[in-house]
């Protein structure tokens, strides 16, 4: 079974799970999981784990995302994006750079996102967007989310180019929406491209074909992540010799039970290592039990 994460670079048409469904194909394992959605109509990075990084998939969710999208204004649709039906279209005359340039900026910062009734949040167990194509709306609640930073990189109007650079939740079609109607002539996303999530970037992402390649060539090892990676700045740390047994079963260590020589000076959080190398598990410490406590498991009994 392959461990690890492959950062994939999705084409257009492609859902999430349409990946994920070639890659099983591909890999000839059912284990796997992307770590969230992109548009069909989006392309760019999604990374997707395999394995017992399958765990990380929440994880890695969370991570910071990056964007490089097309704002077309004078135009509204029922997705928020160009491959919806027109609602309405207005002149964008008489609007200038300067104002294109200082109302995109102005999202900068926390702000209360409506998401789009065309997305994959359930309501009552049922997608919104499939509330949507019944013709049914309904009231969505505002989330909270986080525009970090945003760079125009042209504005030839109708259409704005720039990259934003957000937290997780955030729906780029939605900003461009409310962009346009801060602007008060609409807008909606023509091209979305994901540039980076967490420490995965553009240039370094696959395929599909590269990647089949890769595994009809027995070379899968070469573009795959190992878990641990995911965890740079936790220090590593090795379980004594006799001791694997306990993170083997899940217990919480004790300082006694680790090699003195990799103790790191913070206690926090560490990466758990048997003598061999093997990375078993992610472990946080309980000041109050003065020990450390599994956070995240990724041994298996296959793996003996």
């Amino acid at each position: 079974m392959i461990d690890g994460i492959i950062n994939v670079r999705k084409e257009k048409g492609f859902t999430s799970h349409d990946v994920v469904a070639k890659l099983r194909g591909i890999t000839r394992q059912k284990k796997i999981g992307h770590t969230g959605t992109l548009d069909p109509d989006a392309t760019g990075v999604l990374p997707v784990c395999f394995g017992k990084a399958t765990k990380l998939c929440d994880m890695l969710t969370e991570k910071e995302k990056a964007y490089e999208a097309v704002l077309l204004l004078g135009k509204t649709t029922d997705t928020q994006d160009i491959s919806g039906e027109v609602k309405k279209e207005r002149s964008v005359e008489g609007i200038t750079q300067d104002q294109v340039r200082e109302t995109i900026l102005s999202f900068v910062g926390e702000y209360d996102q409506i998401p789009p009734m065309y997305s994959a949040l359930k309501v009552n167990g049922k997608k919104l967007y499939e509330l949507a194509r019944e013709g049914v709306e309904i009231e969505r609640k505002p989330r909270k989310i986080q525009i970090h930073r945003i760079e125009i990189r042209e504005i030839n109007l109708p259409e704005v180019r720039f990259e934003v650079w957000c937290s997780k939740g955030t729906y780029i079609r939605t900003l461009c929406n409310d962009i346009g109607e801060k602007l008060g002539c609409g807008g909606c996303m023509s091209s979305l491209i994901r540039t980076k999530s967490g420490i995965f970037t553009l240039e370094e992402s696959k395929s599909l074909d590269e990647i089949e390649t890769c595994v009809r060539e027995g070379r899968i090892e070469e573009i795959l992540v190992p878990i641990d990676a995911m965890f740079p700045d936790v220090p590593k740390v090795f379980v004594k010799e006799g001791e694997e047994k306990s993170v083997y079963n899940g217990n919480a260590l004790t300082k006694r039970q680790l090699e003195e020589n990799t103790m790191p000076q913070s206690q926090e959080r560490i990466r758990v290592y048997q003598k061999d190398g093997l990375f078993l598990a992610l472990y946080r410490y309980d000041s109050k039990e003065n020990r450390y406590k599994v956070e995240k498991m990724f041994y298996s009994p296959r793996q003996q």
